[in-house]
């Protein structure tokens, strides 16, 4: 349990270095990193299956894909890239505490949650597994889908300002 915890703040560091850092290259391998750091979590959650996706999709293709298209873009200007470093923190600047309240709010909630793994392939049926076994996974998609949009709203929100 412990190592799965020091798994998990790293995680949360690698993430937060992806988003905060200034360079598109050193958030793509951010991205890489903290997909490879989620793969070693699944691996160690009893999940090859996911652990081999997140690998071989997320930390590699997705990531030779980011860079590919960085390196065809024109490099920004220091003045230009001290400039969006600026819009970045402002926008971003909550978002290690809101990050760290969030964890503490969450250790305080007294929510009966059955952490332990079903066995596997005790279950045949993907609804039952999905529904009634594997409702922490749901819970993950779903932060991460609101992540997702909220990315999404900042990308559209920026491009609507250069506009």
């Amino acid at each position: 349990m412990a190592v799965n915890t020091f798994i998990l703040i790293t995680l949360i560091l690698a993430g937060l270095w992806t988003v905060m850092t200034r360079s598109l290259l050193r958030s793509a391998i951010g991205l890489a990193l903290t997909s490879a750091i989620l793969s070693i979590l699944m691996f160690r959650l009893d999940s090859p299956l996911a652990g081999v996706f997140e690998l071989s999709v997320c930390t590699g293709l997705i990531s030779v894909l980011f860079i590919s298209t960085i390196s065809l873009t024109h490099p920004l200007t220091h003045e230009e890239i001290l400039k969006h470093m600026k819009e970045r923190l402002a926008r971003f600047k909550y978002l290690p505490f809101c990050v760290v309240a969030a964890g503490i709010a969450i250790s305080f909630i007294k929510i009966k949650i059955d952490w332990s793994l079903p066995a596997a392939a005790a279950e045949k049926d993907a609804r039952l597994i999905l529904w009634n076994l594997r409702q922490l996974d749901l819970l993950g998609q779903i932060i991460i889908l609101l992540a997702g949009v909220f990315g999404v709203v900042i990308l559209f929100k920026e491009v609507k300002k250069n506009e």
